[in-house]
């Protein structure tokens, strides 16, 4: 377990980071009918929920994202499935209520010179606001810029709303 002491930082974390992140798995299937349900249906039963989705798709494959309630359990169940499988740290920002605040976070992070290379809406609202996740290329870096400038960045317990 990490603190982060001494970098002004001070989150403690399972996963040995010194900041709070949320896990996205990402699958690859084939492009045809039914492979979504099938990956879908893989959580029925269980106490894991999808919070966020997103697909890009080719001609032959495509590669479904997630982000999930339980990480933990929500990898084993991909395991047991067999599915090829990449998990990433990702960013989870509360949207400030404001019109315009997905200009107030890429601004943010444009000043720090950090830049999104993903990003997809969270189907919940933890804490009762819009959120967003976001893949960074230094999620440190983008993490202290947006928590300096009044963002709330969300950790996984937050997406566990059980």
């Amino acid at each position: 377990m990490s603190t982060g002491e001494g970098s002004g930082t001070e989150y403690a974390t399972a996963r040995g980071r010194d900041y709070p992140s949320i896990r996205q798995f990402t699958v690859f299937l084939e492009n045809r009918v039914g492979q979504l349900m099938d990956v879908v249906r893989r959580f029925e039963g269980s106490n894991v929920r999808i919070v966020a989705l997103t697909i890009s798709e080719s001609t032959e494959c495509a590669l479904v994202r997630f982000l999930l309630s339980d990480p933990e359990q929500g990898r084993e169940i991909l395991e047991r499935a067999g599915l090829a499988i990449v998990e990433s740290d990702l960013i989870g920002v509360e949207l400030p209520d404001s019109p315009q605040p997905m200009l107030q976070i890429c601004t943010a992070l444009l000043a720090a010179e950090v830049n999104i290379s993903q990003i997809y809406p969270l189907l919940l609202r933890p804490n009762g606001h819009p959120a967003v996740a976001l893949m960074v290329d230094n999620i440190e870096m983008a993490i202290d810029t947006l928590h300096a400038k009044g963002f709330h960045t969300i950790n996984e317990d937050e997406l566990d709303s059980h």
